[in-house]
This record gives C-alpha cells, structure tokens and sequence, in this order.
C-alpha cells in the first residue's frame, strides 16, 4: 500500500513539470464539458495508455520505445485533426466524411452545435493524449521501471504504473476544475464561447506543431520549471524514514546482559526463516553455500553491484565486518545482482571483486533467482540471519552502520560467542568508497541510455537505436547533453567518432560516470573539463590534475571531487577515441 501511496504522489507532482506542458492544450479543450462523459473517460484513457506503453517498455525494451514512437505519429495526426474540429466546424465537417463515425466522435469532442461529448470520444482522445505523455523520470517512476525489469511482468507493476498515471491524472483534473471556472465565467461574461472554442483549437495546433518538431523535448525542457526530482526524493526519503522508524529490524538491542548464567538473547525480531541461496549462475571467492552449511553461524547477506556508487560505498564496511568478525562466527556472502547488461559479464565482476579487495564469499545472481526469494528491491541491501537459519535485522541503502554493527555483535553473542563490546568500524574509505557529501548534494542519479534518460536538453530528440549527430551548448543545473556522433541505447550511449563528449550542470562533491570500452576492450582516452578549465585540484581519483583518463574497462569512474566549498559547476567529458559507452552519472 505504501508503494502505492508513493507512485499516486509521484505522480501528481508531475504537474509541475515541463514535461506536462505539451499535453495541457488538449486537457483544457475539455473545459466546459460534462465531467463524467468527458472529462474522466479522456483522463483514464491517457494514464491506462501509460501504464501499458511504461509496463511495455519495462519488460520489452527497445521494440516498445520504437512502438511508442510510431504511436506518436498517429497520436500527432489524431490530436491535429481534433484541434482542426475545434477552430472550425466546416473544416470539422469534411475531415467526417472520409471516416464517418470517427469524425462524428471528434466533432462530439469539439462540442459541436453544443452536442454533448460522448465517452467513446473522450475515452480515443485520452488514449491519443496518453501516447504523447512521456512523463520526466524521477526518482519515483525509476524505482518502478528498475523494479519491473528485475522482476518482470507482474500485477504490482502494472497497478503501481496504474497508480502513477492516476496521480497525474488528479492533478490534471483539478486544473481543469480551475480551469473550467475560468472559461465558464468568460462564456457568461463575454459571450465569446465560439472564439474560445476557436483558440482552443488553436491552442491544441500549437501543442501538436510543438510535438511534431520536438519542442516539448526540447525546449520545454529548457524552461526554468523547477524540477519535480528533488520533491520526489523527499518523498521518498521522507516516507522511508518513517518506515524505518518505527521497523523493529532496524533497531539493535544493545541488551545488557544481567545475569552471567543465564545466556544471551536479543531482542532482534524474527523475521521468518532465511530464503535459498540457490540459483546463482557461480560462485566466487567460494563454494556454492547453503542455508543448511551455514547454520550455527551469523550470515550477512549483503546485496550489491559493481558499478552502483551507493553499494560502493558500503563496500569498505562490509569488509571491515567480514574481517573484524570472521574469528567470531560471522560469515559475510555478497550477492552480485546487475542492473546493467555488463555487470552479468563474470570476467567483469571477477575484476571488480580484485579492484575492491573483497575476499568474501560472493554469489553471481543474474538471473535474480536469490534476489526475488528475498523479495528484496534495493541496492545495497543487507539482511542479518542467525545461528538457528532465521532472519532477524534488514538494512536498505547506505548509512545504519553503527546499528547494523551492533546487530551483528547481538546475534554473535546469541549464538555462544564470548566477545566483549567493541566501537565500531571506521573504515579509511578513498575516492568513491568515501562516504557522500550529504549535505551539498544537488544532483541525482542521471541514466544515459533512453529507457530512464531524463535531463537531456541537447536540441536534437534522442533517437533510439541508430547513430546520430547531436550538439549541446549551456545545459541548466542537472540537465545533460551530448556532442558529435553518438547511437543512443536503451541502457547507454556509444560513441561512434572520435571526438565525442558530453556535458552536464551539477552540484554536489563528487561527480561520477559509469564508462565502458567497445566490445574488442580497446583503452580509450579522455579529458575531462570543469567550468572549461583543467579541473587542477578538483579532479576525481580516475584522472589527473590535467583531466586526462582512460576507459580500460566497464565500470564507475571517479571525475570530479571539488576540493573547496561546493557550488555548481560544468562538467564536459571528450572522449580522444571512439567506441566508449556512457551509462550513468551518480553523485557524492
């Protein structure tokens, strides 16, 4: 229900961003008309087309996006003959006759002769409109797209999807209201209701030609709206908060033992018996491991993958813990789940596992088989299992250290060990494993391919699949752009001549940005630039003071670490050879 709750919030908030503009003209042509037979059948058919065409792109990948795409051409044609009906009846009359009870059904839409619309209509209208709607991605629709390619087609995916596009149906809705009062007053007052219906139809000619020619991608997307990114992520974080506040697996007990006879028992809840380890394609570091091997010991189970900075940055805790512990009875297992294609590459994760000096126990999870016994959707994710093969503390994301520390010493002292309370770890975290600053973080998680890319403001559309020229000048703070000859994927950018980069506005510390070579693994060199200039002392771990780095192979290089005070800053990237592949900007 929470998520639920979370997905109808998201988006509502879409209203107050650019991305809804194109399709207010076509909204606010239904003030006037009966709410019920018009209004509300025109608002379902837009969310239930999104939901399906989202659901889709989840679970199909490129061929839906290229689907979409020709649903927006008809959709473009529909809504110019809709916008024609409304600026003139005779033009309305002979576009009819072709195709009689279509024309009849967008005549009834226009209000003609002061006929009442029909739901029919309304419902076409909608699902017209709803192919044109291509919400901005936040942090909220991320979480259920990541979710849905994880875990497939499902019902929660689709009533989730569902719930977004009713949330940003409401706040249409009640614009309308406002709206509709307007116009009401303007007929009573002015008597002009057939020139209002004529601007109107202006009004939607203007959205469509604004479609059409890629504005609303464009430079809708320049506009000084404030971005709905930030509220989503309180919201999220916010009503993250709130769970885990009142969680009882979040809390150890730092129970003191009152009696020396009597064993020790915390008071970490039972969660439920540990689910199987089974179905990891291999393991590293290790055997495969069983629930049943490892009774008598604590386990963490620590889910992670390699390229995702916020698993990174527990990286060094985890092993602290693996180490400090191992004497004692703990028994630490990474569970490596990809989010991109390759992070499935063993080789890969073999390197990475060196790169991060993990000597624990890791198992290869590309099919999600022992993610989805978890019912786990985070990355990273911890979840402590004691002695008796039970599930007894549960940590998502970052942070929680201490306590999940103490969690960890509870259940050892549980299971017989006599170890004394210590302080916890601190670890001397470098580059990206260093923990984030929190405080001066304006720039979220930023997906380059077309599945989840949002921010782009170069003034060519991205074009799915196929090589293109695209050109950038000064992005706003947090939008993005591409320069030279890139083929744009569902999960990454490649370059495909030499010469290439992007840019991008961001403010915070850290700027990160998950690169790979071409398929035949050739180096490929960079420079990077901030604010035009060599970044000197603000260059990242993976390059040098000069800017100059290269991609030797897939995965998140550190670019920028601002060593004074934290403002927003413009970073480009040119890439010296071709073939690099660009994945994710992240943030610290």
């Amino acid at each position: 229900m929470t998520l639920l709750i979370i997905a109808y919030l998201g988006g509502a908030l879409t209203i107050l961003s650019p991305c809804i503009l194109p399709i207010l003209p076509f909204v606010f042509a239904r003030a006037g008309q009966p709410f019920a037979k018009s209004t509300l059948p025109m608002l379902a058919g837009m969310a239930i087309t999104f939901a399906l065409v989202a659901t889709l792109a989840a679970i199909g990948g490129g061929w839906a996006i290229r689907a979409n795409e020709y649903g927006r051409l008809v959709a473009i044609l529909l809504l110019a003959l809709f916008g024609l009906s409304l600026l003139s009846p005779r033009v309305s009359s002979l576009l009819s006759r072709p195709i009689v009870d279509f024309g009849n059904n967008l005549m009834n839409a226009a209000g003609k002769g002061g006929a009442t619309s029909s739901v029919r209509s309304s419902f076409v209208l909608g699902i017209a409109t709803g192919l044109l709607w291509a919400p901005c991605a936040g942090p909220i629709l991320g979480l259920m797209l990541t979710g849905a390619a994880l875990k497939g087609a499902n019902l929660q995916t689709t009533f989730l999807l569902l719930a977004y596009g009713a949330g940003a149906a409401t706040s249409l809705a009640v614009a309308l209201f406002a709206g509709g009062k307007i116009f009401a007053r303007m007929k009573q007052s002015l008597g002009i209701s057939e020139r209002i219906r004529q601007l109107a139809g202006a009004a939607v000619l203007a959205g469509v030609a604004a479609i059409a020619l890629g504005l609303d991608t464009g430079l809708l997307a320049r506009l000084s709206y404030a971005s709905t990114g930030s509220f989503e992520q309180a919201l999220l974080e916010r009503l993250h908060a709130k769970s885990t506040d009142s969680a009882p697996t979040e809390i150890a007990s730092n129970i003191a033992v009152g009696d020396a006879a009597r064993p020790f028992h915390s008071n970490l809840p039972i969660e439920g018996p540990a689910p199987s380890l089974d179905g990891a394609v291999t393991w590293l570091n290790s055997s495969p491991l069983t629930i049943a091997d490892l009774r008598g010991k604590v386990v963490l189970v620590d889910f992670w993958t390699y390229s995702c900075i916020n698993c990174i940055r527990t990286i060094p805790y985890v092993r602290a813990w693996a180490e400090k512990y191992k004497d004692q009875g703990l028994v630490v297992i990474g569970v490596h789940a990809p989010e991109f294609a390759f992070e499935k590459n063993v080789d890969n994760v073999k390197k990475a596992i060196a790169d991060f000096k993990i000597g624990y126990p890791v198992a290869i999870d590309n099919d999600y088989r022992i993610w989805r016994a978890f019912e786990n959707n985070y990355w990273p994710a911890h979840y402590l299992i004691d002695a008796k093969g039970q599930i007894r503390y549960q940590h998502f994301g970052e942070g929680n250290y201490p306590q999940t520390e103490q969690a960890i010493q509870d259940l050892l002292r549980e299971a017989g060990s006599d170890m004394a309370q210590s302080a916890p770890v601190v670890p001397d975290a470098k580059g990206a494993e260093a923990s984030p600053d929190l405080g001066d973080i304006r720039s979220g998680e930023t997906y380059v391919g077309y599945r989840q890319a949002t921010g782009f403001v170069s003034p060519e559309n991205l074009k799915a699949d196929t090589a293109a020229d695209y050109s950038i000048a000064n992005p706003g703070l947090n939008q993005w752009g591409l320069a030279g000859t890139w083929t744009v994927g569902p999960e990454q950018a490649s370059l495909d001549k030499a010469g290439g980069g992007i840019s991008y506005r961001f403010s915070a510390r850290d700027l990160h940005l998950v690169l790979g070579p071409a398929a035949d693994g050739k180096p490929i060199r960079f420079q990077v630039t901030v604010d035009g200039k060599a970044p000197g002392a603000d260059h990242g771990a993976d390059i040098d003071a000069a800017g100059n780095g290269t991609v030797t192979g897939t995965k998140l290089y550190q670019l920028v670490r601002q060593s004074g005070d934290v403002m927003a800053r413009n970073f480009e990237i040119r890439f010296l050879d071709p073939g690099v592949q660009a994945y994710a900007f992240t943030f610290g």
